[in-house]
Parts: C-alpha cells; sequence; structure tokens
C-alpha cells in the first residue's frame, strides 16, 4: 500500500507544502497570501511621505559632504604646493625608483 502525500505549512512563511513520503521530497507548494504591511491607504500614505522625506534629507547630506570634498581636496593641494616649494630638493625623477 503507498502512503498518501501530506500537506505541511511553513512555520516561517505560511506557505503551503505537499510532501511525499515514499520520495521523502515536496512535490507540490502554494506561496504564502501576501501579507499587508499597512492597515490603512491613509497610513501608507503618511509612511510614503516620511521615506521621501528621509531621501530628501540623505540627498542634501551627500550634497553638502561633496562640497565639502572639493573644499578639502583644494585645501590639501594648497599645503602639498606650499610644502613643495619650501623643499630646497628637486622632486626624484620616475627613472631614478628603477
Amino acid at each position: 500500500m503507498a502512503k498518501e502525500s501530506f500537506t505541511v505549512e511553513c512555520p516561517c512563511c505560511k506557505a503551503k507544502l505537499t510532501l511525499d513520503p515514499e520520495l521523502r521530497a515536496v512535490i507540490a507548494h502554494e506561496p504564502p497570501p501576501p501579507t499587508r504591511t499597512v492597515a490603512d491607504l491613509g497610513a501608507a500614505l503618511d509612511k510614503l511621505r516620511a521615506r521621501s522625506a528621509q531621501i530628501e534629507e540623505r540627498f542634501k547630506q551627500g550634497v553638502e559632504a561633496e562640497g565639502q570634498k572639493g573644499k578639502v581636496l583644494d585645501r590639501k593641494f594648497q599645503e602639498g604646493l606650499k610644502k613643495a616649494k619650501d623643499s630646497p630638493d628637486p622632486p626624484k625623477r620616475p627613472f631614478d625608483y628603477e
């Protein structure tokens, strides 16, 4: 007598798995029903607006960081140029490294 297949619900995702005991394998799979992350449309809209504000704030921070990066690089260049002018030794030529 052949053993009948049986259905099990996944405890993590609530999907339904049909198992065959003879083959010891899953022979069918039903995806779980979709779950809602918000209760109503108003809450979803508020969540979207909050996310949009976060994205805008991060963009502004990125723009400010890029502006500061240019100033920092310019300052480093000026310091290096000043150091090179003050140094009495000429820089090494690339051929001297070999």
